[in-house]
């Protein structure tokens, strides 16, 4: 009896050594065959050097997430590596439970945004910031509905603003900064069908008035900043808004600024280098969450309110207008 008892004890032993590894892998194969893939097209990377074969990519691969409770890959994240080259695989796309895709600061990842991505229908974050991406931003993002967090900002992106991300209904963040669009911003962007995202459209060559449908969103940030705008920009505020940031600077834009009013939410307000006309309006005054506030390089005249945070900005935030005058400025 006890010789059977050993016997089967060894055999059981014998059997778990074999199995283990095999029973042990979380990875799932597919997902671990589509990121050798991946590796394979950016010229298997330094950085991607913990994927091996023999090595869990749930575990032991650096770059990549599990999902805890299915084990399927739900986060690629790859950043600062100026040795990875190529262009964004088409394979990532056969990541169908991925939530978060984040290729940043990859100066040597060029060309497009590769379609295939619009068919990960569970991203919540994408970021493809920082490299040298180019092409028109795609509208085939617009179907990535659960999308929460779009950034494509320090690029070579050229074309139009798509109107269609006006229609992801999850939209927190639209970073589009720092590229090369061109034309009008879009009415759309004063009809976002979900949340109201905080808008960054800033340092490219957009032209054109803003949309006048502004008057419908309470943007909490927005950052339109070195363009080529013109126009009225009185429509982005509102007593009602509880807007927090607002940079409008190096533009063209003219309106009179006596005659905005302003939310008191406002902590960030940036308008240097427009033609504004009119005065500074008493109610800043009544702005205690104001940390900066810049209006020089515009046509401005009359004496600077006293009281609130006004006095608290040096000269350089009211400089170089028309006829400006009173405290931190010399008296009237």
């Amino acid at each position: 009896m006890d010789l059977k008892l050993s016997t089967l004890l060894c055999i059981s032993l014998f059997f778990s050594t074999i199995l283990t590894p095999t029973l042990s892998e979380l990875c799932n194969p597919t997902d671990k065959k589509v990121l050798f893939e991946i590796k394979t097209a950016f010229n298997n990377p330094y950085i991607l050097s913990s994927w091996k074969s023999d090595a869990d990519c749930c575990t032991d691969w650096y770059n990549v997430e599990c999902d805890p409770n299915t084990n399927r890959i739900n986060s690629l994240t790859i950043f600062t590596d100026d040795r990875l080259t190529g262009q964004i695989p088409a394979q990532v796309g056969d990541l169908p439970y991925l939530e978060t895709l984040v290729l940043r600061k990859l100066p040597n990842l060029t060309g497009p945004i590769q379609p295939s991505i619009a068919k990960l229908k569970h991203l919540k974050m994408l970021r493809l910031s920082w490299n040298g991406l180019s092409g028109s931003v795609p509208d085939f993002l617009s179907q990535l509905k659960n999308l929460t967090f779009l950034e494509l900002n320090y690029n070579n992106f050229t074309g139009s603003v798509p109107n269609s991300l006006s229609k992801l209904p999850n939209l927190l963040a639209l970073h589009l900064d720092r590229n090369q669009l061109t034309g009008n911003i879009p009415s759309a962007y004063g009809k976002f069908v979900g949340t109201v995202p905080d808008l960054f459209l800033s340092h490219n060559k957009l032209t054109g008035k803003i949309p006048t449908s502004f008057a419908n969103m309470n943007f909490d940030r927005i950052d339109l900043s070195r363009n080529m705008l013109e126009g009225d920009a009185s429509m982005i505020f509102g007593m009602n808004k509880t807007t927090q940031i607002v940079d409008l600077s190096r533009n063209m834009l003219e309106f009179d600024l006596s005659k905005v009013v302003f939310s008191t939410s406002l902590i960030s307000l940036d308008l240097n280098h427009n033609r504004m006309t009119g005065s500074i309006p008493e109610q800043l005054t009544q702005l205690d969450n104001l940390q900066l506030f810049n209006v020089s390089y515009n046509r401005l005249c009359g004496q600077i309110p006293i009281g609130g945070k006004l006095q608290s900005f040096d000269t350089t935030s009211y400089f170089h207008n028309r006829c400006l005058c009173g405290a931190p400025l010399p008296s009237c």
